[in-house]
């Protein structure tokens, strides 16, 4: 392929996988199912946690499945490409990272977003099958030992970029340019997740089965509104 149109399809996927990236499924879904919107109780976060706040497992269940397909057919689509049309396999590593981007700073949202846990899960799932599986089998032990879901989500992030090192030319061939988009995803998991770590220190986080803010009942918000 011509180096100018090679980079011209590159710089389209990258832009593609941004904006799939984007798409607020939380916001969708509550939308949908004419649920409050999830940036205006609990933690603020559009994300299938907060959606779960409501009471609705079904919305929580279907934000979650999109946060993660998007982040899956996003990259399912850059390798789809980067193997029929010849492009190097940093490409799909660059979309990896735009896709997990997008969550987080969504275009549709005003540069805002979640935390970006489920649509790293679907980056990942697409990149290494394997390596999702040990990174979620990671996530449930340490939820199931501590009863934190954020420190769940810390740990399997901090240990993805490890357990795909250590799993290299093992388990799956690693691939340089695809470790630094797992590194960089795993950087700004752990950025993301700045007021959780500040409250596990504190002692103050939430565990999974604990009282959380609930949103609201409809009759409470309109009488907000009057």
């Amino acid at each position: 392929m011509d180096v100018a149109l090679s980079a011209a399809v590159s710089a389209g996927l990258i832009i593609m996988s941004y904006l799939l990236g984007s798409v607020p499924f939380a916001v969708v879904v509550s939308r949908l199912m004419g649920l409050q919107d999830p940036r205006s109780f609990g933690s603020g976060n559009p994300g299938a946690t907060n959606v779960l706040r409501t009471g609705n497992k079904k919305a929580a269940v279907l934000t979650l499945l999109g946060d993660a397909a998007k982040g899956w057919a996003a990259v399912m689509i850059a390798r789809y490409a980067s193997e029929h049309l010849g492009l190097p396999v940093g490409v799909v590593a660059t979309c990896a990272v735009a896709a997990f981007l997008g969550h987080v700073y969504s275009f549709f949202l005003k540069f805002k977003g979640g935390k970006g846990v489920a649509t790293a899960l679907g980056v990942l799932l697409a990149l290494e099958p394997w390596l999702a599986f040990v990174v979620v089998c990671t996530w449930m032990i340490i939820a199931w030992a501590s009863r934190y879901s954020s420190l769940a989500s810390i740990t399997a992030a901090v240990l993805s970029p490890i357990f795909y090192v250590l799993g290299g030319n093992v388990i799956w061939r690693m691939q340089p340019s695809i470790a630094f988009a797992i590194l960089i995803i795993a950087a700004v998991t752990l950025y993301r997740h700045k007021e959780n770590i500040a409250r596990l220190l504190q002692g103050k986080e939430s565990r999974i089965g604990g009282k959380k803010e609930q949103a609201p009942p409809p009759s409470a918000r309109k009488k907000a509104r009057r």
